[in-house]
């Protein structure tokens, strides 16, 4: 997660509802528009059904009680604005009470087509419509209750499976690789270079390889992992995720497959 960020929470009414500006509204729509036809081509039907379901509008900044609404009906979420940046403890302690948090604010024109922290484009754009199938929210809340259980020192280990899986999963369909994560509906450069380019690692799902597999936030991913068998991630919310949390430990993460970090000049 970044440890900053230059944007501003906005702060909702009493009943939940925030004054977004003409100009967020239109980075929203022209942002939409972007990967309306990109997501219809290359995510999965799981999103593409959310999606459908949420039928958010194109044409300005969804509400999250809106969304709530929807999401209350269909498995009993509900997403809450939170400022742009909270830590893994908030953010574990929020899914296990299946509620989703939500930076509310939108990028700037500056940040358009890539933005370090989450917005509330991908956030709501991204992450809402699976959460409207139930299998799928009830995989993002073992991981909150798996958070609860764990130590500080095991949220890094514990965060690389939601990462992979609901930020940056694939699968197939028809024999065609598709996206499944957040990570990749909502970003304009990921999602083909996931799906189409042929560049990425593409490993099977396993829990204990996904632990220990390294990654950084601001770059393409060089590796993803394929569901290939819904059933096998669905199942992780029924396993004693410490366990595997510890098993991964003991063997350590594997190493690196991208460039260090650059340090800044001071």
């Amino acid at each position: 997660m970044p440890k900053s960020t230059k944007y501003v929470a906005k702060i909702p009414d009493a009943e939940g509802y925030i004054s977004y500006t003409p100009e967020e509204d239109a980075v929203w729509r022209d942002l939409y528009l972007a990967q309306e036809n990109a997501v219809q081509a290359h995510m999965a039907k799981p999103y593409l059904e959310g999606l459908e379901k949420l039928a958010m509008p194109k044409d300005k900044v969804p509400q999250c009680p809106d969304i709530s609404a929807v999401l209350m009906r269909e498995t009993g979420w509900r997403v809450e604005p939170v400022p742009a940046l909270i830590g893994f403890d908030k953010f574990y302690g929020m899914l296990s009470d299946r509620t989703f948090p939500a930076a509310s604010f939108i990028r700037s024109r500056e940040d358009f087509d890539y933005i370090e922290e989450p917005d509330i484009f991908h956030e709501i754009f991204g992450h809402t419509p699976l959460l409207t199938d139930a299998r799928f929210a009830e995989f993002s809340h073992a991981i909150g209750r798996a958070g609860l259980k764990a130590d500080k020192k095991d949220f890094s280990w514990l965060i690389r499976l939601y990462w992979f899986t609901i930020e940056f999963g694939l699968t197939r369909e028809n024999g065609q690789l598709k996206a499944l994560g957040s990570g990749l509906a909502s970003s304009k450069t990921e999602l083909p270079h996931a799906v189409l380019s042929g560049d990425p690692v593409i490993r099977p799902f396993n829990i204990e390889d996904i632990l220990r597999t390294p990654y950084r936030i601001d770059i393409h991913q060089p590796i993803y992992f394929v569901i290939e068998d819904m059933d096998e991630l669905f199942a992780a919310a029924d396993r004693d995720l410490m366990v595997d949390i510890k098993a991964a430990q003991a063997k350590g993460l594997f190493a690196p497959t991208y460039p260090p970090v650059e340090k800044k000049a001071s």
